[in-house]
């Protein structure tokens, strides 16, 4: 079953989120006091932990949820393979994803960090359709 593993935030783009023990959606923009709210088609950015997984196989080191900038860290769902539209029950939320991978035209803090950025590739955005809290340990489920 496909669940919330970590909620992560930041105030300042392009670096490291940090984990918080629950996250206040808010519908149109996103979540509450993260850099990337507001009203436009990548308001919320998940990554799941098998990506996470891969990179650390690369060899890639202290990487946990969050050093991707992801706002919701997943698992036990395929998050790039859902198309465009679907939408998707997190926690108290229904989020309608938006685009699936980014492309980054720049080499942020978290390449330097990790030294290979998943995000762009496995990465996907949604939109928040209804608000609501989600917390680690959130079922997810495809509607």
């Amino acid at each position: 079953m496909a669940k919330v593993v970590a909620i992560n935030i930041s105030v300042k783009k392009g670096i490291p989120k940090d984990q918080i023990e629950q996250g206040v959606f808010i519908e149109n923009f996103g979540l509450e006091g993260d850099v990337h709210g507001g009203d436009w088609h990548r308001q919320v950015s998940l990554l799941s932990q098998e990506s996470i997984d891969k990179a650390i196989a690369m060899g890639a080191d202290g990487l946990e949820p969050g050093k991707f900038a992801e706002n919701i860290t997943t698992e036990g769902i395929v998050l790039y393979e859902l198309p465009v539209g679907t939408r998707l029950q997190i926690g108290e939320t229904i989020q309608e994803v938006t685009q699936i991978g980014k492309v980054c035209h720049q080499k942020c803090a978290i390449f330097h960090t990790v030294g290979d950025c998943v995000m762009p590739k496995e990465g996907i955005f949604t939109k928040v359709i209804k608000g609501g809290v989600v917390k680690p340990g959130d079922h997810i489920e495809i509607l």
